[in-house]
Order: C-alpha cells, then structure tokens, then sequence
C-alpha cells in the first residue's frame, strides 16, 4: 500500500511533459490549405487538413486524393534537432509520398521541405501559424 502512495505521489509532482513547438495550425503560401500538427505516437507528430479552399480540394480531387479535410499530409515527424524534424509529406495534387524536413523558423514560421527522389527533386515552403482556420475555407469534422 505504501509503494501504491508513494508511485501515485509521484505521478502527481512529475512535471506535464512539454508540448512541442511544432504543434498547432500552420496555413501554406497561398493560404489555400490549413493543416494541425498534434502527437500521433510516441514523440511523433502529424498534420491533418482541417480547412482547405475550394480550388485545393479540386486540385487534391484531381491528383486522386477525393476527400482533402481530414487526409494527413505530414506524417512520422520526428525531432532531429533543435528546430528540426523527419518525416515525410503527402502531396495530394499528385498522390505520392515523399521525405519531408521542416524546420522552424521561429514561433510562427517554418519551412517544409519535401524530396521525392532521395534528396533530389526537392521543393520547399514557407508556412505560417494560425490561430484558427483562415476565414471563408470550409471545414468538415
């Protein structure tokens, strides 16, 4: 009984584990799409579509990805640094997967950089924080 008071005592005092600065909505270049970053594993994260405009969800349609909201676009992100993270990316407008580094900028930047080709062919944006989805974008839960 004692051992169960003194294991509970310290589940009680042990500090919340931090939550990651990567965490959150982040909205890209265009503002067209609005993904949240949030634990998916152990300290693992990904990013899930909550808003995207019209023009986005065409595009994704198109690619072969029919329903955008809801579909995870980052996916297995690992920290390997201070500011920096592994994993890979979907790119819904072509259907494929790809390696993906991003790494913040600052509280309310960082750069997503996806490779399709080991370390080739690579593209990279910057995408921005955001409080809540960009207003006029439609949301599905």
């Amino acid at each position: 009984m004692k051992a169960l008071l003194l294991t509970a005592a310290a589940l009680v005092s042990a500090p919340a584990l931090a939550a990651s600065p990567l965490e959150g909505s982040w909205t890209n270049p265009k503002h067209s799409v609005t993904v949240r970053i949030a634990p998916c594993g152990d300290d693992v994260l990904c990013g899930r579509v909550t808003s995207a405009s019209g023009q986005a969800r065409a595009a994704a349609a198109d690619g072969g990805t029919p329903r955008l909201i809801g579909t995870e676009l980052l996916s297995g992100l690992e920290q390997n640094g201070e500011g920096i993270w592994h994993g890979e990316v979907f790119v819904p407008d072509i259907g494929r997967r790809a390696e993906a580094d991003i790494h913040l900028l600052d509280r309310t930047h960082m750069e997503v950089q996806g490779c399709a080709v080991a370390g080739f062919m690579c593209k990279s944006q910057v995408w921005t924080r955001v409080a809540s989805p960009p207003a006029g974008r439609a949301r599905r839960r």
